[in-house]
Formats: structure tokens, C-alpha cells, sequence
């Protein structure tokens, strides 16, 4: 499998390529909208074939790349059934593999963050979207999120993974890349060793975050799979980068 880790620095967003060496044929999980020049310029040099567009859930950070990549290069879209978006393609269960040529990934539910949040394992990778990070979680104060639901979804489906199952997240802020499922289970703070429901609700009601800055936008925008909102503000401007020059062109 031809595998590659790529970051967008405003969003502090990891997106995946993986690609089948036998067909060319290719999956991005995870596209950010102001990242497509990379990577189809990334896609182009590795002679490979975009075929599907894969999310975790619908973003609050950052608007997908699922419906531009569609209009550029054909590739279909998938995401959570459960948030039952008309734009959506290919929807996604638990249970019902995802096959782009030999590339397979299982889908495993994994709300808390989002009611719809979705992880994906590949061989002995899991792509974890906001449900695990590095040394944390994403946050379940908004958007359906609650806390109970994520600390099963980590220590029941996530943490019960091979220990040697490497954690490719969604977001880092560290410049950390890949971490195990042995590590986050160990020494996770949030979640790791022997934390209890109690203790992770109460460090979770106590993080007293800020209202995301790109909310309002985002999760509409992703509910139509990726269209940058006209009239942003212009200190968000960036995270649509050209596709907002283009709207208002």
C-alpha cells in the first residue's frame, strides 16, 4: 500500500493518502478544502487514481474537500450514514468494509465527539479522526458530543485494537505524527490506564475551551460535503483559501 501522512497548518489537520500499488487507485481521508492543489499535485506524481473521498464526521474546524475533489477529478463521496447527507455516495457503516483496489478499511462507530463519528482501521493502522489523539481526545462540548459515549468509544472499541495498532489521528498541535494503541492506552491522560467515566467527565467539563472560531461555517458548509460559505469574515478567508475567491469572483 503506498501511504502517505500530510498536514494543513491552519487547521492543524492530518490527512491520509492511501493509495493501491496494483490499480492506482486511491483514497484521501479527511481533505481539507484550501489543501487540494497538494494533494492532487501529491496524487499526480505518485501515478495514482482518486477514487473516493473518506471523513470521519462532519467538521467544526474545517470544510472538506469531498465535493471540489468530485468536481475536479470524479472521485466519489463517502462519510457516516448516519448523518444521512444527500451529498454523500458511498455511505459508511459499521461493519461494511470500504475497498478502493486492495485497499480495505473497516469502519468502526465511534461517537462521543460527534453522534456520527466514524474511525477507520486499515491493516495495522487505525485512522482515529477527533475520537483519540495523541496524548487526548477531541472535545465533547458541542455538536452532539458527549463525554460517556466517547470514553466507550476509545476504551471499549479503540483500545481493545492490537496493542502494535498504529494511532494516526486527525489533529495534532505538537508536531507529534503517529502514535500505538499500547501507548494511548497506557499513558493517555484522558483516558488511558485505569480512568474512570466519573474522572473523564469531570476533566472534560473542566477544560472550559473557546467557542471554535470556524463552528458556524464549517459544519453547515460539511453538510453539504465541502462548500466554502460566502460572506466570510476575513480573518477566516484562509481556511477556503481560493475556493472563497472563487465564489465571489
Amino acid at each position: 500500500m503506498i501511504f502517505r501522512q500530510l498536514f494543513e497548518p491552519l487547521s492543524s489537520t492530518y490527512t491520509y493518502l492511501l493509495g493501491c500499488e496494483d490499480t492506482g487507485a486511491a483514497v484521501l481521508i479527511d481533505p481539507v478544502v484550501n489543501a487540494i492543489e497538494r494533494d492532487l499535485a501529491l496524487i499526480a506524481a505518485l501515478r495514482l487514481r482518486l477514487e473516493l473521498t473518506l471523513d470521519t464526521h462532519i467538521h467544526a474546524d474545517h470544510i472538506t474537500a469531498a465535493r471540489h475533489l468530485k468536481e475536479r477529478v470524479g472521485s466519489r463521496i463517502a462519510a457516516p450514514a448516519i448523518d444521512r447527507l444527500p451529498c454523500v455516495e458511498v455511505p459508511v457503516e459499521e461493519g461494511r468494509p470500504v475497498a478502493v483496489g486492495s485497499v480495505r478499511l473497516a469502519p468502526l462507530h465511534t461517537p462521543g465527539h460527534t453522534d456520527g463519528h466514524f474511525a477507520y482501521v486499515c491493516g495495522d493502522r487505525v485512522f482515529t479522526g477527533d475520537a483519540l489523539l495523541i496524548d487526548g481526545c477531541g472535545r465533547t462540548d458541542f455538536q452532539s458530543g458527549d463525554a460517556a459515549a466517547l470514553y466507550r468509544s476509545v476504551r471499549e472499541k479503540l483500545f481493545t485494537l492490537p496493542d502494535e495498532h498504529l494511532v494516526y489521528p486527525a489533529h495534532d498541535y505538537q508536531g507529534r505524527r503517529v502514535s500505538s494503541i499500547a501507548q494511548e492506552r497506557a499513558r493517555n491522560p484522558r483516558l488511558g490506564g485505569e480512568r474512570t467515566l466519573d474522572e473523564f467527565r469531570r476533566i472534560m467539563a473542566e477544560l472550559k475551551l473557546p467557542y471554535p472560531k470556524f463552528i458556524d461555517y464549517a459544519v453547515p458548509g460539511n453538510r453539504e460535503c465541502g462548500v466554502c460559505p460566502q460572506g466570510l469574515p476575513d480573518e477566516l478567508k484562509a481556511y477556503c483559501g481560493r475556493m472563497t475567491e472563487s465564489r465571489q469572483g
